[in-house]
């Protein structure tokens, strides 16, 4: 799964405040991956152990069998960035699940070799790992999680690195964090022009669904805290788009207004949202990109 500082850059909303869903947003492909990739971050944290590190244990499937990678190439197969790899790298070294040594192949490098004690900890982690997914699926079938897993792949397909460790191919909670990744690289690149984000395609949307609305309702309809309402907020008017107004019946709350030029970007936001859907879901029929809605439903509105 991608680390805080990757979550943080691609805006997921932090702990849900609620889980419902948002008619407006309730059947759009991206938005359900924002909220369940931030399921995902949230169950991590609540079902992972202290000195659990799923990004560490991912790095020591990949070195099974004896087998010495670069560090460059373990987060090709992990799917991690390079920031990433070198901190699980120097804390596996640190912990002795490792050994670091420069690549023969390039000096400029390091190879990384599981040691016993690593491959011991790969085989105490996993437990954890499959709780995590029992925790995420909580309340689906075998062949719903299975319908989904294959979903999920063919979202990514040819995207994933040909080796990567078969656990993480069925692993939910990677596939997942993995579609959210790129398809918010894709909206993110297409928005560009319209110098917004797609966490604010987000809130024009559910302003423009819900009327002018509170800065507390608006966090809580799309399940994230405060701080990060008032970022995406500052950044909205900065940009000429939306207002804030203190209500006459109460000095103390904030409403939410969109200015005129609001609805014109979120026309033309929209039409490359479903333009971004479309390529990024182009492996998938319309049944399969239906049924990948509904089954993205349930698991991020699961109790």
């Amino acid at each position: 799964m991608a680390n805080d500082q990757e979550l943080d850059h691609m805006g997921l909303p932090e702990a849900s405040v609620s889980r419902e869903l948002l008619p407006a947003l309730a059947d759009a492909p991206g938005h359900l991956l924002w909220r369940a990739a931030a399921r995902v971050t949230v169950e991590l944290g609540a079902t992972l152990p202290p000195g659990v590190d799923i990004h560490a244990y991912a790095a020591l499937l990949s070195l099974a069998g004896g087998t010495t990678r670069s560090q460059q190439a373990i987060a090709e197969r992990i799917d991690v960035s390079r920031t990433t790899m070198v901190k699980v790298a120097a804390a596996l070294t640190e912990q002795g699940l490792v050994e670091r040594v420069r690549n023969p192949d390039d000096r400029r490098s390091y190879a990384l070799t599981r040691t016993p004690h690593g491959a011991a900890a790969a085989r105490r982690w996993r437990r954890h790992a499959e709780d995590l997914e029992d925790a995420l699926t909580a309340g689906f079938s075998e062949a719903e999680r299975e319908e989904l897993r294959r979903l999920l792949l063919g979202v990514i397909e040819g995207e994933l690195s040909p080796e990567t460790p078969e656990p993480l191919l069925e692993s939910l909670g990677f596939l997942i964090t993995r579609a959210h990744a790129r398809m918010h690289r894709a909206f993110a690149g297409a928005l560009e022009p319209l110098r917004i984000e797609p966490r604010h395609f987000g809130v024009l949307t559910t302003v423009t669904a819900l009327g002018p609305v509170a800065q507390a309702e608006l966090g809580r309809q799309l399940g994230v805290s405060g701080a990060s309402v008032v970022q995406m907020i500052d950044d909205l008017e900065a940009r000429g788009l939306v207002e804030r107004r203190r209500l006459e019946t109460d000095r103390r709350t904030q409403v939410l207004h969109l200015l005129p030029e609001a609805g014109d970007v979120l026309a033309e936001a929209a039409r490359i949202a479903d333009e971004t859907v479309a390529g990024r879901l182009g492996a998938l029929d319309a049944e399969q990109a239906r049924r990948l809605v509904l089954l993205l439903q349930r698991f991020v509105t699961a109790p």
